[in-house]
């Protein structure tokens, strides 16, 4: 090895290029620790053959009398600081990494530049014996035109170390800058990258985004706030108001407990009163789905209540129907019966109600009525590796007790009261010549069984548990 280094020392050098490039390659992304310690023994070895030969980084060439051997010779001493200068910001980068993630990257791209001009200047220095000082005078006034002529981007530059020093947002978080809402996909040099929910990117140079006002919806984690607004009618009172929108709260899950959801009046006048119902989620990803399920349940309580959605314009209509009647045509599945038989059927419907707590159709039963919500939140739990776990909510306007009336099978889950609740029951005995003589209704009540047994396997079945990933390290210990 020696005879040829010192026979052929570009080539050998250059196979040493060679030879560390290829294994980087070959490592890939994964083995960032096999790469760096590739790179060091790489570099030790180029060291140890250079200083053998009688090249010292440190001072220039020692065969000028032999202008192609000297050449060389300058050529691998020059190399030797730029291989010296790459193995030192790769061993900071891989450090630097484990400390502060993918946001350090343009830290460690600046650490790196200053890295290699430190090198290149050495190498000028003590290879070259040029001198140093007038160099950085002229690439001082060099720095100084060029920094006017990019005095944009290089507000840019320190405006992204700034950004991620202080750390106001990271990759995928979902933010907003001045209005601008999206995902965080990528900081560089000079600009921040953000996915927007339309799925378009949007660019903001750092210069701004240090500048204006940043909403990061993804801190603290596993707390996203959202807010809906419903408009009501001014005449009616806001504590029955409230405690509808209350009631609209407990009826979605996804909203967490803690902090829990609130409800409050923002502002009245003579046209309408406006209600904020506030509240947090886990997932960034289900705020349109809270949203959406919020104005659904807020719109069946209150109509519950007695309390409609302010509309455009207030008109003169027939007189208001019972809430029998009012809940029959509301239905999906009895919204086709004729009128007459609407009013008989909601003559043969008789409230019930039931506190909190109380339960108000056990799992295993086989059920004679059919129940229909008229207000309040009922909770329907179920079984899990004989364990209890809450599969759903149901309110106004959804129906309970449909297998035992169409199939005479019991229940796969148990109903209980979240809230003070009032039902209607519908006695199997009315109910049974109904669906005999209707098929559409009774079509839509199988199909309504069907799909909620499906549900019911799906939510009762136990979770596949992950498979955990095994390193080499791992996998040398089970083969020992």
């Amino acid at each position: 090895m020696s005879s040829l280094f010192s026979d052929h020392p570009l080539l050998a050098a250059l196979f040493l290029l060679f030879l560390d490039m290829l294994l980087w390659r070959l490592i890939g992304s994964r083995g960032d620790y096999w790469k760096l310690a590739v790179r060091v023994l790489i570099f030790s070895l180029y060291s140890l053959m250079l200083f053998n030969q009688g090249m010292n980084p440190m001072q220039a060439a020692p065969w000028p009398d032999d202008v192609p051997l000297h050449l060389a010779a300058t050529g691998l001493e020059i190399g030797w600081w730029l291989f010296g200068a790459r193995t030192l910001t790769v061993l900071l980068g891989t450090l630097m990494m484990q400390r502060v993630g993918h946001t350090g990257r343009l830290l460690q791209d600046l650490m790196g530049a200053v890295i290699f001009l430190i090198a290149i200047i050495a190498a000028l220095a003590y290879v070259l014996e040029l001198p140093v000082k007038g160099v950085l005078a002229t690439s001082g006034a060099l720095a100084i035109i060029v920094g006017l002529a990019l005095q944009s981007t290089l507000s840019d530059l320190f405006s992204g170390i700034v950004l991620n020093t202080t750390k106001p947002y990271q990759i995928d978080d979902w933010i907003a800058i001045d209005g601008t809402e999206g995902r965080v996909l990528d900081i560089d040099w000079r600009a921040t990258r953000l996915q927007t929910s339309q799925g378009s990117m949007v660019v903001i140079p750092n210069s701004l985004a240090s500048k204006a006002k940043i909403t990061n919806f993804s801190r603290p984690v596993d707390v996203h706030g959202l807010s809906v607004s419903v408009q009501v009618s001014p005449h009616a009172r806001p504590q029955k108001v409230i405690e509808a929108l209350e009631r609209a709260t407990l009826g979605c899950r996804l909203l967490l407990s803690t902090p829990a959801a609130s409800v409050a009046m923002k502002s009245t006048s003579s046209s309408g009163a406006e209600y904020e119902i506030s509240g947090v989620v886990a997932d960034m990803g289900h705020k349109r789905e809270v949203r959406n399920q919020l104005f659904d349940l807020a719109f069946r309580h209150l109509q519950a209540s007695g309390i409609g959605l302010l509309s455009a314009s207030e008109t003169s209509g027939p007189a208001p129907l019972s809430r029998p009647r009012a809940l029959l045509d509301a239905s999906s599945i009895f919204s086709t019966l004729r009128q007459d038989e609407k009013d008989t059927f909601s003559q043969n419907m008789h409230l019930q109600t039931y506190r909190a707590g109380e339960t108000i159709l056990v799992q295993g039963e086989v059920s004679d009525h059919l129940f229909i919500i008229e207000s309040g939140v009922v909770s329907v739990t179920m079984q899990r590796d004989g364990k209890p776990f809450e599969a759903g909510r149901m309110g106004p306007g959804e129906v309970i007790g449909e297998a035992g009336v169409v199939a005479d099978q019991a229940t796969v889950a148990q109903f209980a009261a979240k809230t003070f609740c009032s039902l209607y029951r519908i006695d199997n005995e009315f109910l049974k010549p109904c669906l005999d003589a209707r098929h559409d209704i009774n079509e839509a009540m199988k199909n309504l069984l069907d799909f909620r047994r499906h549900m019911a396997q799906t939510l009762s079945q136990a979770a596949p548990k992950p498979v955990p990933r095994k390193g080499f390290l791992q996998w040398l210990r089970s083969r020992t």
